[in-house]
């Protein structure tokens, strides 16, 4: 067949792309636009080979072989294939296992088959060699190609070079069309500026329950108070273990009478709990006005519940800011009663467990979950519920400044 096919291994492009823009192989240091690096790659070997293409095989690692984002981005693209091996920790490092396995086993098959004339290879691991050799002996012509090495390195085997029957070098120009390096900023979402209506809550008095509890503490290990509680009068209260209120404070703060002050719309929650608020003896339970407010998916109807799938493959990347705002947005665009928005958003930094526990059962589709013990990972956790309330505080934030009918 006069076509071509390529086949990537995702690992060493994207690391060795890394390595080159941003001076180490983490993946996490980079940030890549899949449908113009599909695009690239594809221009680029039909014109490498003068052949059609035939398909793209990605191949990647994933933990336990579950789809992460990216993938699911990528296998809905036209012409391409995802292929996932194992992603397993070892001596503190990430590797991949079975990727270069699934690459022969697709590169042998695919020669035997006569499925192609040509076969590019985006690889550096000489592992790949007998099948490189055996696909030569059907009659394919190989194509190797190289990321650009960082400070002159050599990134992929001799070996390799030497049996390819063709080889082509993506150099940083190429790179940059679809991957560039990230800018260090040290958290997973924006730092949060001072807090009076936190310092507020802070400043009062705990109830009996949690200066008993606070007393249980005592003897263990104590973060120092925030700056904006002490300006505000917190450091004479016990010894605390915690800089800012749970959701539990909150709730017995609520029945002793004191209440939070309106929060500005760029307020990050500080905050979480994967399971969601928890009812306690002796805490009071959510007034009814709280826990008639409907879930996302009492909202929502079949046909938007597909439509919700389809954008979550194909659109929306898995930041778990953006995973916080996605939600945010789909259950404010189908409420129907907008009370309870303007509810919610005076309840800041709070939000009502079956919303929460959802809004965390979204977000796990998304790989957030990966490597973390079927946690969620507290940053992420931030992050997460950052993204909803920025969403939740601009139309409370418009709906509140509206002028009033005369």
């Amino acid at each position: 067949m006069d076509r071509c096919i390529v086949l990537v291994d995702a690992g060493y492009l994207l690391g060795a792309a890394a390595s080159l823009l941003a001076g180490e192989p983490s993946r996490s240091r980079i940030t890549v636009d899949h449908a113009a690096l599909i695009q690239a790659l594809r221009e680029r070997a039909e014109s490498d080979t003068e052949r059609p293409l035939l398909r793209i095989y990605w191949f990647d690692g994933a933990p336990d072989r579950v789809p992460q984002p990216e993938h699911r981005r990528l296998r809905v693209m036209p012409r391409v294939t995802v292929r996932l091996g194992a992603l397993t920790r070892s001596d503190g490092r990430w590797a991949q296992k079975g990727v270069d396995a699934a690459m022969h086993a697709e590169l042998t098959e695919l020669a035997r088959n006569r499925a192609c004339s040509d076969v590019v290879l985006v690889t550096g691991d000489g592992d790949l060699l007998p099948g490189m050799m055996a696909a030569k002996e059907h009659g394919v012509a190989v194509h190797l190609w190289a990321v650009q090495a960082a400070d002159g390195d050599y990134n992929q085997s001799e070996d390799l070079v030497a049996e390819a029957d063709e080889r082509r070098v993506l150099d940083r120009a190429w790179i940059t069309q679809a991957v560039r390096a990230k800018e260090l900023t040290g958290v997973c979402a924006p730092p949060p500026a001072p807090r009076p209506e936190i310092a507020a809550i802070l400043s009062a008095p705990l109830p009996e329950s949690a200066l008993a509890g606070a007393e249980r503490s005592a003897e263990q290990p104590v973060h120092p108070p925030a700056p904006a509680a002490a300006e505000n009068g917190a450091s004479g209260r016990g010894p605390a273990s915690k800089g800012v209120p749970t959701p539990k404070d909150l709730a017995a703060l609520r029945a002793h009478g004191t209440q939070p002050v309106q929060h500005p719309a760029t307020a990050t929650l500080r905050w979480s709990s994967d399971k969601g608020w928890v009812d306690r003896p002796g805490v009071v339970a959510e007034p009814p006005e709280v826990a008639s407010m409907p879930t996302l998916a009492q909202l929502t109807t079949a046909e938007q519940r597909w439509a919700d799938r389809e954008e979550d493959i194909t659109t929306v990347g898995g930041d778990p800011y953006e995973v916080g705002q996605v939600f945010a947005r789909r259950w404010i665009s189908r409420l129907g009663d907008q009370g309870h928005l303007q509810r919610l958003s005076q309840m800041y930094p709070r939000i009502p467990h079956r919303i929460d526990g959802e809004l965390l059962r979204y977000a796990a589709r998304f790989g957030l979950l990966a490597h973390k013990d079927d946690q969620i990972d507290e940053h992420d956790r931030y992050a997460i519920r950052a993204g909803f309330w920025r969403e939740i505080d601009v139309p409370a934030a418009a709906e509140q400044q509206a002028p009033t009918a005369d």
